[in-house]
């Protein structure tokens, strides 16, 4: 039999990708150049150019901030407590292994998030970060004293805390951190462990989820969201995004988005922080990171972390005050340090970004 008569006699027909509406792709599955850098480097430029993020990846913050508080050196054992897209850790590991020194350090990187975790491993081994010095962890950064010890090291020279969710969660519709298109009302960093938002907020008592508003995100009309979701929701569960988003804005009295309408969708992203907060306990787990991380340094090992709302940030903040007065610190920051203006207008997303450091004593 040759080989033209064992193929199929009804191959099935080349599918062309089905175009997308308008002149620019608008949904994230639609955006698949974004989303496929190494075969459309040049489209990728050029939305890089713009100042925006490609679709399903994400653009580290102040490296250079970061780097100069962190003063790595060769063959020093480094941290990144949340890995996300690898942006970070590949500047780390330029600074602790460069391919030609002589004493090569070690990079541990720890992230929560199963679906992106396997995909950035990939990456930078793809980059060349091979077992000798990138060592991947998925886990929650509050048990970095767990991983350091399973691991056998004593303490980290450097670490690295970037408390912000990465582009590739905020993007994809799918994982339910936006309103601006419509996905299920998810919000988790780690989508197999419960509760959804929406399970947590069909369940929640009013006076809590209240208390999580204004708690979580500085809400002014906390008790009145909290009482009119808490009724609407007896009607109707919300399950989607869209559908909490435009059950604030009526309860809000806000303008609908439209091509025509400026609106202010502030109060919307709000209730959603303090949802996302609630759901993944982020407070609590920040509070025991930084209970446990003097610990984690070694002598004069340094820390920076990134954070992104005033719920955070006065954590910190306090911590490294408490650490410098109690002795655990022999430095720390005077004053925040924010993005400058030449990254904030090529990347937006940085300017809610707050970084702090401090040295172990």
């Amino acid at each position: 039999m040759t080989e033209l008569d064992s193929a199929s006699p009804n191959p099935s027909p080349h599918k062309r990708r089905p175009r997308y509406a308008g002149k620019n792709p608008r949904r994230f599955d639609e955006k698949y150049k974004e989303l496929d850098p190494a075969r459309y480097a040049g489209d990728v430029a050029k939305v890089l150019a713009a100042g925006k993020t490609p679709a399903g990846s994400h653009r580290p913050i102040m490296v250079a901030e970061i780097l100069e508080a962190l003063a790595l050196h060769p063959g020093e054992v480094a941290v990144d407590c949340t890995l996300g897209y690898g942006g970070h850790a590949r500047e780390l590991l330029s600074r602790v292994a460069p391919p030609a020194a002589p004493l090569r350090g070690r990079l541990i990187g720890l992230d929560v998030d199963p679906l992106e975790h396997p995909k950035t491993i990939a990456r930078l081994r793809a980059a060349g970060w091979g077992e000798d010095v990138f060592t991947p962890v998925r886990s929650n950064f509050a048990g970095l004293s767990t991983v350091l010890a399973e691991l056998g090291f004593a303490g980290a020279d450097a670490i690295l805390a970037d408390l912000g969710v990465s582009s590739m969660q905020l993007d994809d519709p799918a994982r339910g951190f936006t309103f601006k298109t419509d996905g299920p009302l998810d919000l988790r960093l780690n989508p197999t462990r419960p509760p959804s938002a929406a399970e947590w907020l069909a369940r929640v008592k009013e006076a809590d989820l209240a208390a999580a508003l204004a708690g979580n995100a500085d809400e002014p009309r906390a008790e009145l969201l909290a009482h009119e979701l808490a009724m609407r929701r007896q009607r109707q569960p919300f399950t989607r995004t869209r559908q909490l988003a435009e059950a604030v804005r009526e309860i809000l009295r806000l303008p609908k988005p439209g091509p025509d309408v400026e609106t202010d969708d502030t109060p919307v992203r709000r209730v959603f922080q303090a949802l996302r907060i609630a759901v993944n306990d982020e407070f609590s787990v920040l509070d025991q990171f930084l209970r446990h991380l003097p610990a984690c340094l070694k002598p004069g090992g340094r820390v920076a972390i990134l954070t992104f709302h005033s719920g955070e940030d006065r954590r910190v903040k306090h911590a490294f005050k408490d650490g410098l007065r109690d002795g655990v610190y022999a430095a720390a920051c005077d004053d925040v340090i924010r993005a400058g203006r030449e990254e904030l207008r090529a990347n937006p997303r940085s300017s809610s970004a707050k970084l702090r450091w401090a040295v172990r004593a």
